[in-house]
């Protein structure tokens, strides 16, 4: 995989019209938090927390809705530092900022390393329901709470160790595909109870989460490793399946013990399975 310098990466955003200063970003693609947010940010922060609070209180997983308790991140824009102290003696994850999308180079070091990128700025009030690129509401709201659930915490260390092994053997669409369907839009049903949901992507929309876990239309496929590295995804539409996990323990251990190298070179020259017929 060729490597891109931070310099070149940030002429590319720029040219692409990334809202992110990419210019000040470390070796790392790091960048200071800077916390100087504005009443108005404030504001639209806690309007989508308490839009999407009212919804994450039924149809969330209770290991997310645990985490955004213990760490608190309602009442006003989270302080990377304060919330890493908490994480670190929760599940020895921390929070680093970055400008926006990084490179999957480091950010697959980062995940294994047990350090989690989150976007250092926030949507506007006029994209409260939609926004293109992940902004905090997204990375802090969607992704953090879920890294205080230990074995969920465990796999995605997991995931940044082996995700570049897994491109090198050609499989990049394939590793990307299990983030989507685990991370992203994920859900959960355990044993005797009802149906939840806890990937970032679910967490951070007012729209999907409800159709997603309440919709007779959604397509609820059981979780099996191979088929979801095998299933394609649509990035700006509600997703056509949406795959069930027993527990985060199976997550984990399937992809622990998965024969990886198998599953990329028996597939990777396929076509992706379409998400409404598996």
């Amino acid at each position: 995989m060729t490597t891109m310098s931070v310099a070149e990466y940030a002429r590319e955003c720029a040219a692409q019209g990334l809202r992110g200063d990419y210019s000040v970003c470390r070796a790392d693609f790091t960048v200071a938090q800077q916390y100087n947010y504005s009443d108005e940010e404030q504001a639209v922060w806690r309007t989508l927390c308490d839009r999407q609070t009212k919804l994450t209180q039924k149809l969330a997983h209770r290991s997310y809705l645990d985490g955004v308790a213990t760490l608190g991140l309602l009442d006003r824009i989270p302080d990377f530092d304060a919330i890493s102290e908490k994480l670190r003696k929760l599940t020895g994850w921390e929070i680093v900022a970055v400008p926006g999308l990084i490179p999957a180079a480091p950010f697959f070091d980062h995940l294994a390393n047990r350090r989690f990128p989150v976007t250092n700025w926030l949507r506007t009030k006029e994209e409260l329901d939609y926004i293109v690129e992940p902004d905090m509401f997204h990375d802090f709201f969607g992704h953090v709470p879920i890294l205080t659930q230990p074995v969920f915490a465990d796999f995605m260390q997991m995931y940044g160790d082996k995700a570049e092994d897994v491109i090198a053997l050609g499989g990049d669409e394939m590793i990307t595909r299990l983030y989507w369907y685990s991370a992203e839009y994920g859900l959960i049903q355990e044993a005797g109870q009802p149906l939840k949901a806890f990937g970032a992507g679910l967490m951070s929309s007012f729209t999907e989460l409800q159709f997603a876990v309440e919709s007779k239309d959604a397509h609820h496929v059981p979780f099996d490793l191979e088929t979801v590295m095998r299933t394609g995804y649509e990035i700006d539409k509600f997703q056509r399946a949406y795959f069930v996990l027993p527990s985060f323990d199976v997550l984990r251990d399937a992809f622990g013990s998965a024969d990886l190298a198998g599953i990329v070179a028996r597939f990777k020259d396929q076509p992706a399975l379409d998400p409404a017929t598996v």
